[in-house]
């Protein structure tokens, strides 16, 4: 794959794509994590006097956080000390003349790329070169950087489909989380602890069939909803109320491929031994063998309990990789973070390599100050993608371009 350092990039136009898709309330976007993260990339591209044109999508259509990309451009420019021009369309003309009216040094960002219907679907390479995105822009642009890992796991135009049109290269971030992910699955040390929770079950129960299968995880500590359906799928009730959230979310179904694997695999995986209920507003936690697990016929299960979170602490002690991603319960309320800050100081604490993934994960990192943790990872869905063993579209993409550009690199 192309590194941006092999590029000459003075009086050259780069498409840089990025990631900038954020939270938003009330209209506003109130983090800036994932802005932070692509600024070196910009800063080398302006330093080295190129005239940078920024793409990045932000929610999708009629969600509430579907923007446009002016706060975007406002953000940048606070963040860089120079102004980033906001243009209020994609690839139309008065697009195409702002990008070439751009001198070196300076940079503009496009409107939120999926206000064009090309970039809400999904497709191969081949299809996506031919796009009026693609074809429009093409002329105008001398070189493509990628600096969206945490949208590596989708293929569409603005992602894909100038591999083989110009010579397409890694941003700095893509670098290092790259670099991350493959140290964590290839390595041959262990023990090797997966931490998989939250809410994506389908892609959790996917990374765990890979990582046993292939011999790239010794055990699976599960939480969340991915860890309840893993204790049904042991055989243990988790009351009517649990049972009937879970059934709403679409959840049960994934028992019986949860029970296959515990099958194969049963005791390299782990689930938790008590649990945290919310009792007339205080935090209650309940062993799963009590009696008093009734409580969970009427009340939801928020967290994981102490007794889970200290056995768990102990293999992850003892850990040499570990791979993590998703919380533990609804952290966002302070009794039930105590599992998520819990399992996550721990891997902070332990003498592993670590990498966390997830947008909830890195929201609690960031809000209970958790510290030594070695890669923090921009893209949950593109993380657990890749630990699941599929192939990142994007990660093709370079290997595409590389091999037809290599004669290109800078001497």
């Amino acid at each position: 794959m192309f590194k941006l350092t092999d590029f000459d990039y003075y009086d050259k136009t780069v498409f840089l794509r990025v990631d900038l898709n954020s939270p938003v309330k009330d209209g506003r976007i109130i983090s800036d994590a994932r802005f932070r993260g692509v600024l070196p990339t910009i800063l080398y591209l302006l330093e080295h006097d190129a005239k940078v044109v920024i793409g990045t999508h932000q929610s999708k259509p009629y969600k509430g956080d579907y923007i446009t990309t002016k706060q975007h451009a406002e953000i940048l420019s606070r963040l860089l000390g120079t102004n980033v021009e906001y243009v209020e369309d994609v690839f139309g003309k008065y697009a195409r003349d702002k990008i070439k009216s751009l001198n070196p040094g300076e940079a503009l960002i496009l409107e939120n790329l999926r206000f064009i219907a090309e970039e809400i679907q999904y497709k191969p390479i081949e299809e996506c070169e031919k796009t009026f995105f693609v074809k429009k822009l093409s002329p105008l642009i001398d070189y493509v950087v990628n600096d969206a890992f945490a949208a590596a796991h989708r293929s569409q135009p603005s992602l894909v489909g100038f591999a083989r049109v110009k010579p397409m290269t890694m941003g700095f971030l893509m670098e290092r989380e790259i670099k991350a992910i493959r140290k964590a699955y290839e390595s041959t040390e262990s023990p090797k602890v997966y931490v998989l929770g939250g809410a994506k079950v389908e892609d959790s129960l996917k990374v765990a069939q890979n990582a046993l299968k292939n011999s790239k995880a010794d055990f699976i500590l599960t939480g969340g909803l991915v860890g309840h359906v893993f204790t049904l799928a042991k055989g243990y009730d988790l009351g009517e109320a649990n049972i009937e959230f879970m059934d709403k979310k679409g959840l049960v179904k994934f028992v019986d491929l949860a029970e296959e694997i515990l099958n194969e695999f049963y005791p390299q995986i782990r689930t938790p031994v008590d649990f945290a209920v919310d009792y007339k507003g205080e935090r209650l936690e309940i062993d799963l063998l009590s009696d008093e697990k009734r409580f969970f016929d009427e009340y939801l299960i928020l967290d994981i309990g102490s007794r889970t979170v200290e056995k768990y602490r102990e293999i992850l002690q003892k850990a040499k990789i570990i791979v993590a991603n998703g919380p533990m319960g609804v952290f966002e309320r302070e009794e039930f973070a105590i599992g998520t800050v819990g399992v996550f100081r721990s891997i902070g604490e332990s003498p592993a390599f670590s990498v966390v993934g997830g947008g909830h994960s890195i929201a609690s990192i960031y809000q209970y100050n958790i510290k030594g943790i070695n890669h923090v990872s921009t893209g949950g869905g593109a993380m657990l993608a890749f630990f699941a063993g599929e192939t990142l579209p994007v990660l093709k993409a370079f290997k595409i371009s590389y091999e037809k550009f290599k004669n290109k690199i800078k001497k």
